[in-house]
């Protein structure tokens, strides 16, 4: 086999005047191949042979699916692993080589920092767009990475309220069975009121749930992310490998996806900078137990007037209550996914919170007030109208005087 340079020489060599024999021998190649070249009278590349391989019946399935993963190698390999496919994860790769469009990454020259077991956790939210139900939804995904052995926590929520933080925090915590040292924030504006003299001023709630827990907040500087990029990693990990493509039936259904996904994918998976799986060295992380410690208890109180229709408004939202409690002041109470509605100390309803300019209604809230399928009482006439007169007796005759006046000659 010659390359393009050794046919140059060959033909150049033949047009000299040099014999094929000789030219083969100087070469180290078998006359017929000289003869072959000296026939088309120019280098051309060897038409690529296609051999049969074992991604070839899923090839369709890539070129449809490989869009709405964004091109994840490994979320396919996964997906075709379910439908058969019993290649290795390199084929999927070379497959969609020729599928994927460039992609431009910027660069940016960082000091990668690590740190000791136990000693720091790295928090952050990310967005993205996702079916529930019938309905593309904006999620928030709450990640929570821990510094020394990459495994990390998610859950979705609606927003990134406090109530949000607090809840992904607690959920975290008791998925680890502890608390790290500190925990590395950028900016929130639901955590960070404002820096004076260098020192950075936390929302009151957020203090209290840190000395409740036992660790340390601590802010990236602003606009340096690159402070906490464990966790935006493990952000942009979540959006491709959890989520990608994924349509789900409710909030509840995506929440135990992605338990389940933090337990049987990322915790096995092998961490590309760290080498090993994120549950082989978490052994070695050095949490503060919880021990006893009860959940905290985080509740944002509200006095609402139950209008005539029976529904509260709270947050752009309408909750129905019982009709009973028409014209009364109720108590609303905040949680991370309900809002509970009391009066006179005594929990009357408790609706999970639905999205802005929505009325979620309970028809057994209006019990009694309309019966369906019976009809309309009989209406009665006016009583007392003052222009309807008594007509009095009507007197009775006879039906024979009727008829004699009727006949002819008849008296008038």
């Amino acid at each position: 086999m010659l390359r393009e340079d050794g046919v140059r020489e060959v033909l150049a060599r033949l047009q000299r005047g040099e014999h094929i024999k000789a030219l083969a021998r100087d070469l180290g190649v078998a006359r017929n191949i000289v003869k072959r070249w000296q026939r088309l009278g120019d280098w051309r590349p060897r038409p690529p042979a296609h051999r049969p391989c074992q991604i070839d019946p899923y090839r369709r399935f890539l070129e449809r699916r490989g869009p709405e993963v964004n091109w994840n190698g490994r979320v396919l390999h996964r997906e075709l692993q379910a439908l058969g496919f019993a290649g290795t994860y390199q084929q999927v790769q070379r497959a969609m080589q020729p599928l994927r469009a460039d992609r431009a990454w910027a660069t940016v020259a960082t000091v990668r920092f690590e740190t000791n077991p136990g000693q720091q956790a790295q928090v952050d939210f990310g967005q993205t767009h996702l079916w529930i139900g019938e309905r593309l939804e904006v999620i928030h995904i709450f990640v929570f990475t821990l510094g020394y052995s990459r495994r990390l926590w998610t859950s979705a929520y609606p927003h990134e309220r406090l109530s949000a933080l607090l809840d992904g925090h607690e959920w975290a915590f008791q998925h680890f069975g502890g608390v790290p040292v500190e925990c590395l924030y950028d900016n929130p504006r639901t955590l960070v009121l404002g820096r004076r003299e260098g020192r950075v001023l936390w929302h009151p709630v957020w203090e209290d749930f840190a000395r409740r827990y036992g660790f340390t907040p601590r802010a990236c500087q602003p606009y340096w992310a690159q402070t906490k990029g464990k966790v935006e990693s493990g952000v942009k990990y979540v959006k491709r490998n959890a989520l990608a493509g994924r349509h789900f039936g409710s909030w509840e259904a995506l929440n135990a996806w992605l338990q389940e996904w933090a337990v049987t994918v990322a915790d096995q998976r092998v961490h590309g900078t760290a080498r090993e799986r994120p549950i082989d060295p978490f052994a070695r992380e050095t949490l503060t137990p919880l021990g006893q410690r009860p959940p905290y208890h985080h509740e944002r109180v509200r006095l609402r007037r139950v209008p005539t229709d029976a529904l509260v408004a709270i947050a752009a939202a309408r909750y129905s209550v019982p009709v009973e409690y028409v014209g009364t002041t109720v108590h609303v109470q905040e949680t991370s996914h309900h809002y509970e509605i009391f009066h006179g100390g005594m929990c009357i309803v408790r609706h999970a919170k639905t999205t802005r300019h929505a009325v979620v209604v309970d028809r057994a809230h209006y019990r009694g007030l309309l019966c369906a399928g019976e009809s309309a009482a009989t209406p009665r006439p006016p009583q007392w109208d003052p222009g309807y007169g008594d007509l009095g007796e009507v007197m009775v005759r006879d039906l024979a005087l009727y008829a004699a006046v009727a006949e002819p000659g008849g008296a008038a």
